[in-house]
C-alpha cells in the first residue's frame, strides 16, 4: 500500500473496523433468530407450561404461531440471499 495512500486511509480504518463488526453481530443475531432449534425449544417449552397448567390453549397457539412464523420468514430470507 502506498504510504499516502495509508495516510489518509488511517483515521477511516478504525470505522471500518466497527462497521464489520455491527454487520457481523447482526448477521448472528439473524442467525439465531430464525434458528429451528431455538423455535424447537420455545414449542416445547410452551407445551410444558400449558401441561403445568401455567398457560391456556390460546396462549399456545399465540406462541406456535409467532415460532412458525419466524421459523418461515428465515426460511424465505436464506432462500432470497442464495439467489
Amino acid at each position: 500500500m502506498n504510504p499516502l495512500t495509508l495516510l489518509f486511509k488511517l483515521p477511516l480504518m478504525p470505522l471500518r473496523g466497527v462497521i464489520t463488526l455491527a454487520e457481523l453481530i447482526a448477521d448472528e443475531a439473524e442467525r439465531e433468530l430464525h434458528d429451528p432449534a431455538r423455535v424447537r425449544r420455545e414449542l416445547e417449552e410452551a407445551e410444558s407450561k400449558r401441561a403445568a397448567g401455567q398457560i391456556s390453549d390460546e396462549d399456545v397457539s399465540q406462541i406456535e404461531e409467532k415460532a412458525t412464523s419466524s421459523l418461515i420468514t428465515g426460511q424465505t430470507t436464506a432462500k432470497d440471499d442464495r439467489s
